[in-house]
């Protein structure tokens, strides 16, 4: 497998690790290929993946929390479309171009 497809399999999988269960391996995958690669994009790719991930399950506490008020229900909903269709962006522009760092739009950065 040479460099290219490697970046593009391993930052797709970051992006796509929230797919595969809602907390171990979505954070797992991406602390894992962090730790493991050299490669500047790909670390990039995890470090964003993971702040992605540590976003969204906050977002989903403290909108679990505004259930009691009435207004966590709809904001779950929105949560739960944007945590969906957020990662296949991610996935199909790394896929198109190996070469970028895909950036989430709306997410603190804590890494």
């Amino acid at each position: 497998m040479d460099e290219f497809q490697q970046r593009r399999l391993l930052s797709a999988l970051c992006h796509g690790a929230i797919f595969f269960s809602a907390l171990i391996a979505s954070v797992g995958i991406p602390i894992a290929v962090l730790f493991l690669n050299d490669d500047l994009i790909v670390r990039e790719n995890a470090k964003e993946s993971l702040n992605f991930h540590i976003n969204v399950f906050i977002a989903a506490i403290v909108f679990g929390l505004l259930i009691v008020v009435g207004i966590g229900i709809p904001l779950l909903v929105g949560l739960w479309l944007f945590s969906l269709i957020m990662p296949i962006v991610a996935i199909v522009k790394i896929l198109t171009n190996e070469q970028d760092v895909y950036r989430y739009p709306f997410i603190i950065r804590l890494l």
